[in-house]
């Protein structure tokens, strides 16, 4: 039978200016991308396209916010639930239960005693590792947050947790989701572990990606990235949920190791801000960065793509993942990494624990032991050191404490102790000559070397189970050069003895130094870098605005201070001072204007916005309406 042909639709002259205007400005924006005549081509447009195609084509200026009249309808959030493998998921804060009428006192019970568990905040999708990226204080002082210590008298609110997200358990989950906040202008947050200094993990009023249950794991004998010939051997995939705990365990199951991080129990994650970031590892110096070791990544990009990207496809993607920051140019679903073969350790410990009647942090002992590291610090450098030096407040004295973790891998017992033995030695004449009432009472309460056959081994023994989450903290950070270190010690480690709480980790020299410093998108100072300063300070929960506030100042001033030493550096983009007041130069350098294109060209109408990271000075301080 046939149809009957129903007559053309006529157009009116709006509609077909409208369209021609569509097509224009469709033209404008990809010619200003492959040409690169703007890094902003959005922009552009306000300046060559009427107002009112301009209001008609482009997305609103503001993302739309929970509460806000254009936030989607449940029948809308239904039809995003029917397309994703789990039920929508619906964050609460860390503390939520010791506030809910339907929960016991069990699971408050529960919930504190873990808080300084990382795995166990890394498994709850509304709980920050910095206790303060769930809280969200407003420009009137008013904080809204939830917290544990309900005694404060406070009402436990939502603070910066998002309200509603996707449980993501496959590429296709990534994808749905991704499509879904571009479609409805939703403020997008990507969060896995909640291992984040710079609160890029949560928002207020925002719509979560958890990206935590990808967990597929797979160890290939043999890999050839695709598009490619050349092959890899003994490489390891790692979906984005994967953790380093989990990463290493089945490295070790086939006697091999990979570059990964250090965190509470290992519980960051192995596939997903930290490597975006550049991370740097214990073993860095050996083998490079984290982005240094990447064979092949695959990535969620705004329209909803799923791209596998190395060397030969979309390599300009490729190079900017490794190393342009997390939650910029797309949702990262996998990584594959090279694996080196396990090795022995020997590994240096010391522990310390000082007293003062001053109770203050630079303490005369304090500051002579950290400025004798710094003066040997190249010198253990060169006999393959390698690790972790930290300043705490001791838990009972709270007067802050050195101790220090390191390990030299493929040396001789004998080798490892003599450059290491001498500071063990200059640390015992300390404590037998300090005094309270002058420099400080110093007791070694440990100090030796111990030797691992493997450093799988060694890793699982003595890295940290549990510890430093669950804090409210802000960080600052530099990277600084070895001729610094070198010709600056004293003034460079009496300033570093004023932080009460602070690493200064040896974790860039060495391998890491020998990669070409653009072959990868992380700032070029680390090809540079000898030690990696961070510092961070804190507060107790129920402070004020104006106490956060003297804190946030505490932290800029010192972060201004240690830049002093090294200037023309940078910073470490995961581990960092959050309002950097260059940060285009501070975390990616001579890099900067190559992220922006290709940020443009996979992200033209910016969904991926993170503070401080590519491409967010185009919108306001609260990342949510367009400059």
């Amino acid at each position: 039978m046939s149809q009957e042909k129903k007559p053309p639709t006529r157009k009116t002259v709006q509609q077909v200016k409208y369209e021609r205007g569509r097509s224009v400005y469709l033209v404008i924006v990809t010619a200003t991308i492959v040409l690169g005549l703007s890094s902003n081509p959005f922009g552009l447009l306000d300046n060559i396209l009427p107002a009112s195609w301009s209001a008609k084509l482009k997305v609103p200026r503001c993302r739309c916010l929970y509460g806000d009249t254009c936030w989607p309808s449940e029948a809308t959030f239904a039809a995003l639930a029917a397309e994703v493998s789990q039920p929508l998921i619906y964050p609460k804060p860390f503390a939520s239960a010791c506030y809910s009428p339907s929960n016991s006192s069990e699971e408050c019970d529960a919930v504190l005693n873990h808080n300084v568990d990382g795995v166990w905040h890394s498994n709850q999708p509304g709980s920050m590792q910095s206790r303060n990226f769930e809280t969200y204080v407003f420009p009137n002082g008013t904080i809204s947050a939830c917290y544990p210590n309900s005694s404060l008298g406070a009402a436990c609110e939502q603070g910066s947790v998002p309200v509603i997200g996707v449980d993501a358990r496959t590429a296709d989950d990534v994808s749905y989701a991704v499509r879904f906040a571009a479609r409805n202008n939703l403020r997008l947050v990507i969060k896995n572990t909640g291992h984040d200094c710079l609160g890029r993990s949560s928002a207020r009023g925002s719509f979560m990606l958890w990206t935590h249950h990808l967990k597929d794991i797979e160890f290939h004998e043999t890999f050839t990235p695709a598009g490619s010939k050349e092959v890899y051997e003994k490489v390891l995939t790692l979906s984005a949920g994967v953790q380093w705990y989990e990463a290493y365990e089945t490295a070790a199951k086939h006697d091999r190791v990979i570059v990964g991080g250090l965190s509470p129990g290992q519980s960051n994650g192995a596939a997903g801000g930290w490597v975006l970031g550049g991370g740097h590892s214990i073993i860095s110096p050996m083998f490079g960065l984290g982005v240094d070791n990447v064979v092949e990544m695959t990535v969620v990009i705004a329209n909803g793509e799923i791209l596998t990207v190395n060397a030969q496809l979309y390599p300009d993607l490729f190079w900017a993942l490794r190393g342009g920051g997390g939650g910029t140019f797309g949702v990262l679903t996998s990584v594959t990494y090279k694996t080196h073969p396990t090795f022995p350790v020997i590994c240096g410990y010391m522990s310390t624990v000082i007293d003062h009647p001053s109770k203050a942090n630079a303490t005369p002992v304090l500051t002579k032991l950290v400025t004798e590291f710094m003066r040997i610090s190249p010198q253990l450098a060169d006999a393959g050191w390698s690790g972790y030096p930290v300043i705490q407040p001791d838990p009972v004295t709270k007067v802050p404490s050195m101790w220090i973790l390191l390990i030299a891998p493929n040396t001789s017992w004998a080798r490892a102790n003599g450059t290491l033995n001498p500071f063990f030695a200059y640390a015992r004449s300390l404590a037998a000559t300090s005094k309270y009432e002058d420099d400080g009472s110093l007791v070694v309460k440990m100090g030796g070397t111990y030797r691992s056959e493997s450093y799988a081994a060694w890793e699982k023994v003595w890295l940290p189970k549990v510890g430093l989450v669950g804090d409210n903290m802000l960080m600052g950070s530099r990277l600084i050069p070895r001729n610094v270190v070198e010709q600056k010690y004293e003034e460079l480690g009496a300033l570093i003895a004023t932080f009460p709480s602070t690493g200064f980790f040896l974790v860039s020299h060495g391998k890491t130094s020998e990669f070409d410093p653009d072959s990868v998108a992380v700032h070029p100072a680390w090809r540079n870098t000898f030690m990696h300063v961070a510092f961070w300070g804190t507060w107790t929960d129920g402070a004020s605005a104006e106490h956060i506030k003297a804190v946030d100042a505490w932290v800029k001033d010192n972060t201004e201070k240690l830049t002093a030493f090294a200037p023309d550096t940078g910073a470490y983009f995961n581990e960092a001072y959050m309002h950097e007041a260059n940060p285009q130069q501070t975390f990616f350098g001579s890099h900067y204007e190559r992220l922006l294109a290709i940020k443009a060209k996979y992200d033209p109408r910016s969904l991926f916005i993170v503070g401080q990271g590519v491409g967010h000075e185009q919108w306001d301080d609260s990342l949510n309406c367009r400059l």
